[in-house]
C-alpha cells in the first residue's frame, strides 16, 4: 500500500491574501504533440488500440478572455478553495459571504436558512458526508447519531446518493463537528461543490465477486478524485495530517501523466485551480442490478464477468444527469449512453480521461449548462470519445451485450453468502428520527453492526450471526420499524428530496407531503380496482433540480410553483426509460383528476406485466390527455362483481363437456347462455 497525505503542502500557505496564484487557463504544460491519424490520434502500429503519444486537444486563440461564471472567479482567487472562507468561519458573524458560500460546497457543506421564519434569518449550515458504495463503519454511525443530536436538529438523513445529511449546524460548531467527523475516519470532502460527488455502489454485502469488485472500484474511483492539495483539513483541523492508505495503482493512475491529463507540479494534479465546471457524479454497479440508478450519472460503469463469474473489465456509459430549469427547454434531464468497453486494469486512466475531458471542454460561462451532459449532446458521442480517447491513450472496446436491469431493494433479510445476514430497513424519505433513531443506535451499537446506505435512502444493517435474528428482529418491531412485507409497495420505491423549508432552491414541498401524497395515491389505485400488490414509483422533487431523480419515476411530481407540480410519466420500474413532462403548474389538491383516469385505463388496457411507465409510453401524451380532458368518473357498470357460477362440480362437469364441443370454456359457455337468457327476459320471451 501507498501512504498519501490529504494535507500535503499545508504549510506553505501563510497569508492566503498573498498567496492566490492567477488563472492561466486550463491546459497542463509541457506536452508533446504527435503527428495525428484517425479522430485526431496517432496510434502504434504494433497494437491497434494504444496510442502512443498525445497531446491535449488545441483550442483556437481568441484575443478576448472567455466569459467565466462568478463562480469561476471565486475558485481562481481562493488559493484552492481555502480564501476567504478560512477567514469567514473566524468571524462572528452568524453566515458567510457569497465567495465563500460558494467555497464550502468543496468541503461539503451548504449555508441554509429556514425560509418560513420571519424576521432576522437563523443561518444553519448542512453538512454532506462521503461514504463510496454507502459504506459507514459502526464507529462513524454512532458519531454521526451523537453530532445530530449535539449539533442538529436530532435527525439524520440518508440520501439519494448513499450518504448522511446532518441539519442545522451552528457556524459556531462547525469546526467541531467536522473535526469529529474527519477524526472518527469519516469525510465531508467533496460531497458537494464542482467536483466529483459520493461513488454510488449497489449497497448490499454480498460475498460475490462482482459485487465486491463493483464496490472496490467505487472506492479506488472515489479515491482517484479526492481532491490532494489539503485545504479541507487546514480549515477544519488546523492543517493536522490525516494519514490514510491507497492501493497503488490509484496513486499510480493519479499521477500519471503520459497523455496529458494532469497540471504538472500542482497541488491538485487533476483538478488545478478550476476544479470541473460543475459537479460530476459516478456509479458503479454489476448486470441487472440498477439500485443504482446507473444512467442518470455522468459516468456509469458496468462489472463485466466470463462464463466463470471472474470479473474482466467494464462497459462505461458517460452524458447522464437530472438537473434542468423551468420555462428553459435547452436544460434537460438525460441518460447516459454507452461509449465502450475497458479492461479491469484500465478502468482508473479510463475514468481520469473521461473527467479530464469534461474539465477541459466543460462550459464555464453558464452554470446552467456546464453538466458534462451538454458537452455530448451538443458533441455527439463520436466526437466525445475520440477527444477521450486522446486522453485514455487506448481505443475504447465495443460495449458488451448485458442481461435486462431491474430495481434491488435489498429489504428485509438476506444471506451474505459468508455464512452472515444482512438486513435492509425502509426508511421513509431517508428521515432517521424520534423513536427510530433511537431504537436503531440500541441495535447498531449492542451488535457493533456496520451498516450500509442504499441509493433509495434506505439502511442496510451488515454482519449478522444467525442466533442474533430473532432478537435484532424484535427490537426493531418494538421501535415501530416495519418488516418491509408490511410496508405499502408505493412507499418501498418513492423518494423525495428535503425541499421547504430550508433548502434555499425549494418551490414547493417535497418530504413534507409525501406521507400524505402517497395515501392519495393508494386510495386512487384501491378507487379504480387494483389490488394493493400493485404500485408504481411516484419520486416528488420541491424544484427542477432533480435530486430525488424524478425524471426516472413513472410518476414524478417536480415543483413548479405553491403547491404547484409538473406530472412527468414514462419512467419505468427498473430505471430505464427517462420520463417526460405531461402536465404543468398541476395544484396538489387536483392530483386526483389526472391519476384517476390514467390509472383506470391502465388497468383496463395494459398488455401482460405492463407498468404504468410502458403503458404512458404506449399510448401517448396526446392519447392520455384525451383520457383526462374526457374523464366524468368511474362508469357505474365498472363495479366489482364476484360471481360464482358453479355451485357444484357435477355441474361444472357436464356445462365443460358441452363447453369442448363448441371449443369453448365452460365459463364462457355458462356467460353465454346467461346473456341469452336475460336478453330473451328483457324482450318478454321465454327461453325452454
Amino acid at each position: 500500500m501507498t501512504t498519501s497525505f490529504g494535507a500535503a503542502n499545508s504549510a506553505i500557505f501563510i497569508d492566503p491574501k498573498l498567496q492566490i496564484q492567477s488563472f492561466n487557463g486550463l491546459k497542463p504544460s509541457g506536452l508533446i504533440p504527435v503527428q495525428k491519424g484517425v479522430h485526431g490520434v496517432s496510434v502504434s502500429s504494433s497494437n491497434s488500440s494504444t496510442i502512443s503519444a498525445v497531446s491535449t486537444p488545441v483550442k483556437p486563440e481568441t484575443s478576448a478572455a472567455p466569459k467565466r461564471s462568478k463562480v469561476e472567479i471565486f475558485k481562481e482567487q481562493s488559493n484552492f478553495i481555502r480564501y476567504p472562507l478560512n477567514e469567514e468561519m473566524m468571524n462572528d458573524a452568524p453566515g458567510i459571504n457569497e465567495a465563500a458560500t460558494q467555497l464550502i460546497k468543496f468541503h461539503g457543506s451548504y449555508l441554509q436558512y429556514n425560509r418560513e421564519e420571519r424576521g432576522t434569518r437563523s443561518y444553519s449550515f448542512m453538512l454532506r458526508t462521503k461514504n463510496p458504495s454507502g459504506k459507514v463503519s459502526n464507529r462513524l454511525y454512532l458519531v454521526m447519531d451523537d453530532l445530530a443530536d449535539q449539533f442538529g436538529i436530532g435527525t439524520l438523513r440518508l440520501t439519494t446518493r448513499q450518504t448522511f445529511q446532518l441539519h442545522g449546524v451552528l457556524k459556531k460548531d462547525m469546526k467541531t463537528v467536522m473535526g469529529t467527523i474527519i477524526r472518527n475516519m469519516g469525510s465531508t470532502l467533496g460531497a458537494c461543490g464542482d467536483l466529483n460527488r459520493n461513488v454510488l455502489a449497489p449497497p448490499a454485502p454480498l460475498a460475490r465477486k462482482d459485487y465486491l469488485v463493483a464496490q472496490e472500484t467505487a472506492e479506488n474511483i472515489a479515491a482517484l478524485l479526492t481532491p490532494q492539495s489539503g485545504f479541507y483539513y487546514d480549515v477544519w483541523v488546523d492543517g493536522e495530517q490525516f494519514m490514510t492508505a491507497e492501493p497503488p495503482e490509484v496513486v499510480k493512475a493519479r499521477n500519471d501523466n503520459s497523455h496529458g491529463t494532469n497540471f504538472p507540479d500542482s497541488p491538485e494534479p487533476i483538478y488545478g485551480t478550476q476544479f470541473l465546471p460543475r459537479k460530476f457524479k459516478i456509479a458503479v454497479t454489476v448486470p441487472t442490478d440498477n439500485s443504482v440508478d446507473i444512467f442518470t450519472n455522468d459516468i456509469g460503469v458496468v462489472v463485466v464477468s466470463d462464463d466463470n463469474g471472474e470479473p474482466q473489465g467494464f462497459n462505461i456509459y458517460v452524458g447522464g444527469g437530472m438537473g434542468r430549469t423551468h420555462r428553459l427547454e435547452s436544460t434537460f434531464p438525460r441518460l447516459a449512453e454507452p461509449i465502450g468497453y475497458v479492461p479491469k486494469e484500465d478502468i482508473l486512466y479510463a475514468i481520469k480521461a473521461i473527467v479530464v475531458t469534461q474539465r477541459e471542454n466543460g462550459r464555464r460561462d453558464d452554470r446552467k449548462y456546464s453538466r458534462m451532459k451538454y458537452l455530448i449532446d451538443s458533441w455527439g458521442i463520436e466526437k466525445f470519445r475520440s477527444v477521450v480517447e486522446q486522453y485514455y491513450g487506448k481505443t475504447f472496446e465495443p460495449i458488451r451485450e448485458l442481461p435486462e436491469w431491474e430495481f434491488k431493494s435489498f429489504l428485509g433479510w438476506h444471506e451474505q453468502g459468508d455464512g452472515g445476514l444482512f438486513y435492509g430497513l425502509h426508511v421513509d424519505s431517508g428521515r432517521v428520527k424520534g423513536v427510530m433513531k433511537k431504537t436503531l443506535r440500541e441495535v447498531i451499537e449492542k451488535y457493533n453492526l456496520d451498516v450500509r446506505i442504499t441509493a433509495n435512502q434506505n439502511l442496510i444493517l451488515c454482519d449478522i450471526r444467525p442466533a442474533w435474528k430473532r432478537q435484532i428482529t424484535t427490537m426493531l418491531a418494538q421501535g415501530g420499524l416495519l418488516e418491509p412485507r408490511y410496508v405499502d409497495p408505493l412507499n418501498v420505491t418513492a423518494m423525495a428530496c428535503p425541499a421547504l423549508p430550508m433548502c434555499p432552491l425549494a418551490i414547493t414541498e417535497a418530504e413534507r407531503g409525501i406521507p400524505d401524497l402517497l395515501k392519495r395515491v393508494r386510495a386512487v389505485l384501491e378507487k379504480v380496482g387494483l389490488k394493493y400488490t400493485e404500485s408504481i414509483v411516484v419520486r416528488v422533487t420541491g424544484c427542477p433540480n432533480g435530486c430525488a431523480r424524478p425524471y426516472m419515476a413513472e410518476v414524478g411530481l417536480v415543483g413548479d410553483g405553491p403547491n404547484s407540480y409538473q406530472i412527468w410519466l414514462g419512467g419505468t420500474p427498473n430505471q430505464t426509460s427517462l420520463a417526460r413532462c405531461f402536465l404543468n403548474k398541476v395544484k396538489i389538491q387536483e392530483l386526483e383528476k389526472v391519476l384517476e383516469p390514467l390509472f383506470y385505463h391502465w388497468k383496463r388496457s395494459r398488455k401482460a406485466k405492463e407498468s404504468f411507465g410502458e403503458f404512458s409510453n404506449r399510448m401517448g401524451f396526446e392519447k392520455l390527455q384525451e383520457l383526462v380532458d374526457k374523464w366524468d368518473g368511474i362508469p357505474k357498470s365498472s363495479g366489482k362483481f364476484n360471481l360464482k357460477l358453479f355451485a357444484d362440480k357435477e355441474t361444472y362437469e357436464a356445462v365443460d363437456e358441452l363447453a369442448q364441443l363448441q371449443n369453448k370454456t365452460a365459463h364462457q359457455l355458462a356467460m353465454e347462455i346467461i346473456r341469452k337468457y336475460v336478453a330473451a327476459q328483457q324482450n318478454g320471451k321465454i327461453v325452454e
